[in-house]
């Protein structure tokens, strides 16, 4: 059973990826947040910055691309093509209204019969290997049966199911009836995605579905860099681990980037899902909110409680 890093836009970027990989590593893979072609279907190379070869050598990477237009899903797929991937994976389960409002990420789970053609025509054109990031819906979890209907007419290489409708966003629980629905009754390969934040949760995932192609895991991976290490079997997360990748992810931001504004709004972004390590740590939070530069941020971590 393959474990992935899930994409978190503007978080899980190539500066971060390199980063956890050399501090921590652990996944199969990495998947970068989507690349969204523009409205006349073109994709730059700055558009591709971030997933190019040569930034990402320290890693498995797999690309994903947000899209409801089969035509920019093939130049998508002939672009990353000439730089080396075999494999696409499409975004249809993206919650956020700037993307739902334009009938792409979860959006596109609203037109059955539209991602029905769109299916057949990208399978029919694309040479690549096709894996898709789903929900269980868009208002309602009965309409899985109509999406796995569509989803099963077509070799999809993997289906990563998100057990919840784009209307639950991220809130409740994990509707785990419907996954069961899908992980039984799905042709294609399944993975799960969704609120695996311990290496117990993870556990129980693939206690009850030993078959499943991966288990997909995102923010739990960000609050907990080592969560990969530990389900492999390895040690819990040590405070000066947590420092030192903080530092080395700083150095790496400012190398990147060469901003020292731009570099704490990075490190910032991502101690926003850290900070749930120390949950009762009021002055902590408060430290790293205030901070107004590096020198300020690196001050509040530094003395980080034991976990």
């Amino acid at each position: 059973m393959n474990i992935y890093f899930a994409p978190l836009e503007g978080i899980t970027t190539a500066v971060y990826r390199n980063t956890h990989a050399e501090c921590f590593g652990g996944p199969d893979a990495y998947y970068a947040p989507f690349i969204t072609p523009s409205d006349n279907e073109r994709i730059s190379r700055k558009g591709l910055y971030d997933v190019v070869p040569e930034r990402n050598q320290n890693q498995t990477l797999k690309v994903q691309v947000l899209t409801n237009q089969a035509q920019s899903f093939l130049k998508f797929a002939q672009k990353i093509t000439l730089t080396g991937y075999d494999e696409v994976n499409l975004n249809i389960g993206c919650p956020f209204q700037r993307v739902v409002q334009k009938g792409r990420g979860a959006g596109f789970l609203q037109e059955p019969e539209a991602l029905d053609a769109f299916f057949e025509e990208i399978f029919a054109a694309c040479d690549l290997n096709i894996t898709v990031k789903t929900r269980t819906g868009y208002t309602d979890r009965s309409e899985m049966d109509t999406l796995l209907s569509i989803f099963n007419r077509y070799p999809i290489a993997q289906l990563t199911v998100h057990p919840r409708t784009r209307s639950d966003f991220y809130k409740g629980v994990p509707d785990m009836e419907t996954f069961t629905k899908v992980y039984e009754h799905s042709v294609n390969p399944v993975c799960y995605n969704g609120d695996v934040v311990t290496a117990e949760d993870f556990n129980h995932i693939a206690g009850t579905y030993p078959e499943l192609e991966g288990v997909m895991i995102g923010r739990g991976a960000v609050r907990n860099p080592a969560l990969f290490r530990e389900i492999r079997g390895g040690e819990g997360l040590q405070t000066k681990e947590l420092y030192d990748f903080s530092k080395k992810l700083i150095e790496n931001y400012y190398e990147e980037l060469h901003s020292e504004t731009f570099t704490l709004h990075k490190v910032k972004e991502v101690w926003t899902y850290m900070l749930q390590l120390f949950p009762e740590d009021n002055k902590l939070a408060k430290a790293i909110k205030k901070a107004n530069d590096l020198s300020e941020f690196i001050a509040a971590i530094s003395y980080l409680p034991a976990l």
